[in-house]
């Protein structure tokens, strides 16, 4: 008897021990950073499988973004955000839109009038979807272990760029921020707003532009990680200043362009990489005062010709010029607020 109620008790422990096991299955989260060369789109997988697809590249990049979302086995993009309008951010959207079920679309109140997103709110339209505005303050709806919020645009500004939404997503104790395109103004409006920026991992603004990612907004958000989207380019992005800064804060570097789609994993308290850092060349030491000097316009020179004048950077991707550099047609210091010769990059 003895031997058969021993028998029982070990029958009903290791019973018992089942949905102990199954209960402890770790749950991930993922975020791909997909290369659509010089642009940008990151897909976000949560914990059940729903989906953020944060813009979707150049319109030359239609066919990888869809063929990549399919790969994943994705067939509806819960949330789809727009951060703003270039094309080298929403080129592909269209596409999205048409070839997948969508939940909710974000993107900022920004008048463009480029055929590009036409395109984009044209397919919105055919499938009777709506757009909410993309703004600071917002909390998404998503997963119930995942925090999504929107923490800018803060304002209103005259560029577009300015106006790209940015997120914060926070995933029990790891959190990512994803700046779009936003430049200093939106940086220092964030920093006013006391919204808590500090993250494991920072998508780099505007491709590594020296407009963005300030040395007083990188020591906010203070990442251990950062990756930037970009491919072949014209507008000397990524610059080395934003790679020294990055470099100097010993944060680990992650390129499309050296390494391909990049994808972080991460159960809550830690985060893996499908690639190792990328290591850069440029000397962390300061440089001497004699090493970069900068030369000052005489005051005979026209920095602007044939009388062109553009109100501001928006205009003048609009009307296809952008960047325009030093001795352009249409060239003034007011659009290159970082002074390399180069606005509206």
């Amino acid at each position: 008897m003895k031997r058969i109620f021993a028998f029982a008790l070990m029958f009903v422990i290791v019973l018992s021990a089942i949905p102990v096991y199954a209960a402890v299955q770790v749950k991930t989260l993922k975020v791909h950073f997909i290369d659509v060369g010089q642009g940008a789109s990151q897909l976000i997988i949560g914990s059940s499988g729903k989906t953020i697809l944060i813009d979707a590249g150049n319109n030359s990049e239609e066919k990888t973004i869809v063929n990549y979302l399919k790969k994943q086995k994705i067939k509806k993009i819960d949330i789809l955000i727009g951060t703003h309008p270039d094309a080298d951010h929403v080129g592909g959207m269209d596409a999205v839109v048409s070839n997948f079920a969508i939940g909710k679309i974000y993107m900022p109140k920004v008048v463009s009038t480029t055929k590009t997103y036409e395109d984009v709110l044209t397919a919105i339209k055919k499938k009777n979807l709506k757009v909410t505005t993309a703004k600071a303050g917002l909390t998404l709806d998503w997963e119930k272990d995942a925090t999504i919020k929107m923490i800018a645009p803060v304002g209103t500004y005259d560029d577009s760029n300015e106006m790209s939404a940015v997120i914060k997503l926070t995933y029990g104790s790891t959190s990512f921020l994803f700046m779009g395109d936003a430049e200093s103004k939106s940086e220092n409006d964030i920093i006013k707003s006391k919204e808590n920026i500090k993250s494991d991992v920072l998508l780099v603004g505007h491709h590594g532009s020296n407009s963005s990612t300030s040395q007083k907004f990188l020591n906010a958000v203070n990442p251990k990680h950062a990756v930037i989207q970009v491919g072949n380019n014209s507008y000397g992005h990524p610059t080395n200043e934003i790679i020294k800064r990055l470099t100097d804060k010993k944060t680990k570097i992650y390129r499309n362009d050296k390494q391909g789609t990049i994808i972080f994993t991460t159960d809550g308290k830690k985060i893996t990489t499908s690639q190792a850092e990328w290591k850069s060349n440029v000397v962390t030491t300061k440089p001497t005062v004699s090493q970069t000097p900068k030369t000052t316009p005489k005051p005979s020179e026209k920095p602007q010709q044939d009388n062109v004048v553009y109100a501001n950077c928006t205009a003048v991707r609009e009307a296809g010029k952008a960047p325009i550099r030093k001795g352009d047609p249409g060239y003034s210091t007011k659009l290159d607020r970082d002074g390399d010769g180069v606005a509206c990059e």
